[in-house]
């Protein structure tokens, strides 16, 4: 075998986590983007994690600007965007200092060392250039011009050097794309579809990939290429999808199985907005979107369109949800379906905007004045987020009352692959509107009544306006049961809270029973789970297992009201154990309920956890 052979026949990786990070503006959403699809295509399993600045645009090479993105990619398995990465591309020195206390120690680091100049040294609070002064002596480090070999690249196309730089992110992509085997086309394709209608920036960005592709198989700096194969998948067609984009299939799934138009109202709110934006795309599916004022008239524009017959959903984040409380209050006093969509972020107030949190439990279970309980739905994975939007839909449609529907940042930007679901095996959740009165009156006329409950479920009527015959009066006073006329009687209202409340109680019989995964039997310990925690969970509890320990886990969808079944899970276990990413509110409705002693574990950082600090935290409870 020749030299140039030994050199580059690449070097097989079981899983490799890969870190982007620069400003704000040098693309690296993009650059993970597409190295995550390229990665899909060839059939890896893989999970992310953006990560964004909360200012729109912080100063150029400071740390509060800095933008990363993490992927982890796979021949097997996986669950979370990795604990550590393993490798960090550091496009300036303010994305290295903040980046690199994430990376594992003896990784491997590339950096655009074309900003490592004394005045970008300086913005992110360097004394001494860190490539020189030794403090990187325990990591493989690769110093890459990248900015001035864009700017070659670009020159004979006839780019500015200052345009030329901003396409150094392609560069940096189609250097990891030869480091670690990606298909080339695939990222060539998307930018010539991207980017065709401005020739110079295709061209441009073009002729950055190819040179950085190019760079990693001609440099001396690399021995040889990695490569990870595809993950055994089941056969189908597969896509890569993020949680938001997920929420908004599942949203137009939902109507096209009820046979319902769909609408949203909603008001722009990181990070939920996508949603939106998705949805705005759809419209052959008779989806109609509206980007109303403020969150109020968001909500109330859904609303009006439940009572018209649409499937009515508005999505918002915490502070959102806050605004639509009182809206939320007339939707359940009107028992009318609604889907209010919670992309969770850190809080409180604006908080942490850009950042995830699970801290909006407790609000959506007691959040709106009154006795006014209403159904919960979590989703616990980007993909899981479009199954999630239709069971929401399926209660809301069936028992005649506002859902809310609990995502959070991690899930709504981190993608994963899915396959795509045989439409023949999703559930039928149409509906019948009231066409014909349901009650004789006194003298023996037929009338229709409002508050005239199903006695299975006891959701009311909805009859749409403009039905003959159907008139009917609606409002967020109370109503008298059965006829829907205004009545301040005290038994009345007793009874009429007493219904709805038993309404939503209800659903426990329409849910499925918890499912309780590994040592079922005979386990030392019950992780108990909601949400986006589920994959650092099952990532904890199988390092744990592997360990020989006895461990369960069950991971909550239903939030309210809970499984029938849960209380009795719970104690069958002699320590039960609940990771949550906030001070403990799913712990403390367990404890509540059930009496229980529920441990829990807690994180309010603003990113996600990690399956070792879990793995950690379980064998500590194991021990105690």
């Amino acid at each position: 075998m020749s030299d140039t052979a030994e050199r580059t026949a690449p070097e097989e990786l079981d899983r490799v986590i890969i870190r982007f990070a620069g400003d704000s503006g040098d693309g690296m959403q993009l650059t993970g983007d597409r190295f995550t699809s390229a990665s899909a295509l060839l059939g890896n399993d893989l999970a992310t994690l953006p990560e964004f600045p909360a200012e729109i645009r912080a100063p150029a090479g400071t740390l509060a600007g800095v933008s990363a993105f993490q992927v982890h990619i796979s021949d097997h398995d996986i669950t979370t965007p990795g604990d550590a990465p393993n490798v960090l591309v550091a496009m300036n020195p303010a994305a290295l200092r903040n980046e690199l206390p994430k990376l594992e120690p003896g990784g491997t680091i590339i950096v655009n060392v074309d900003t490592f100049d004394e005045r970008n040294l300086a913005k992110a609070g360097y004394d001494s250039n860190p490539l020189v002064d030794g403090s990187l002596k325990g990591y493989t480090v690769y110093e890459v011009p990248m900015t001035s070999l864009t700017k070659q690249a670009c020159e004979p196309l006839g780019v500015k050097p200052r345009d030329a730089d901003r396409s150094k992110n392609f560069f940096a992509l189609g250097l990891l794309s030869w480091m670690y085997t990606r298909p080339e086309q695939p990222t060539l394709d998307w930018i010539e579809a991207k980017f065709g209608k401005n020739e110079l920036v295709r061209d441009a960005n073009l002729a950055a990939f190819k040179a950085g592709h190019a760079f990693g198989e001609t440099a001396e700096l690399f021995d040889h290429p990695y490569e990870v194969r595809p993950a055994p998948q089941k056969p189908g067609i597969y896509t890569n999808i993020n949680g938001n984009t997920a929420m908004a299939w599942g949203l137009i799934a939902a109507s096209q199985l009820a046979k319902l138009p769909l609408f949203l109202g909603s008001y722009p709110i990181t990070p939920a907005s996508d949603i939106l934006h998705e949805l705005s795309k759809h419209k052959n599916f008779g989806v109609r979107t509206l980007q109303a004022e403020d969150e109020i008239a968001g909500i109330g524009a859904a609303l009006g369109a439940a009572y018209g017959g649409h499937l009515g959903c508005t999505t918002t984040s915490g502070p959102g949800v806050a605004l639509k409380a009182e809206t939320i209050g007339l939707a359940i006093s009107l028992e009318l379906p609604l889907l209010i969509i919670d992309i969770q972020r850190g809080g409180p107030s604006t908080g942490l905007p850009t950042k995830t949190e699970q801290a909006d439990l407790l609000l959506a279970m007691y959040g709106h004045h009154g006795e006014s309980p209403l159904p919960i739905v979590a989703a616990y994975s980007p993909s899981h987020c479009f199954f999630a939007a239709i069971e929401a839909a399926r209660i809301a449609l069936k028992y005649r009352t506002p859902v809310m529907v609990l995502s959070d940042g991690y899930l709504a930007n981190g993608a994963e692959p899915w396959l795509l679901p045989d439409v023949s095996t999703l559930p039928d959740i149409s509906v019948e509107f009231a066409t014909t009165p349901n009650h004789v009156d006194d003298d023996g006329n037929e009338v229709f009544w409002p508050y005239l409950r199903d006695p299975e479920t006891l959701a009311r009527p909805w009859a749409v306006p403009g039905t003959p015959g159907l008139m009917h009066r609606i409002g967020g006073i109370e109503k008298a049961d059965g006829s829907g006329n205004i009545s301040y009687d005290p038994d009345n209202h007793e009874r009429m809270v007493r219904l709805r409340a038993a309404k939503v109680a209800g659903i426990a019989k329409d849910i499925p029973p918890v499912e309780v995964t590994g040592d079922v039997a005979d386990a030392e310990l019950l992780v108990v789970g909601w949400g986006s925690t589920w994959g650092a969970i099952s990532g904890a509890v199988d390092r744990v297992r592997a360990r020989g320990r006895r461990i369960a886990q069950a991971h909550l969808v239903h939030l309210n009201p809970f499984p029938s079944d849960l209380g009795d899970v719970l104690r069958r276990y002699p320590k039960v154990l609940c990771p949550e990413m906030n001070l403990g509110q799913l712990s403390k409705l367990l404890r509540a309920e059930y009496l229980v002693d529920v441990r829990s574990v807690n994180k309010v950082k603003g990113v996600p956890f990690t399956a070792g600090e879990l793995e950690t935290a379980i064998l500590e409870t194991l021990d105690d």
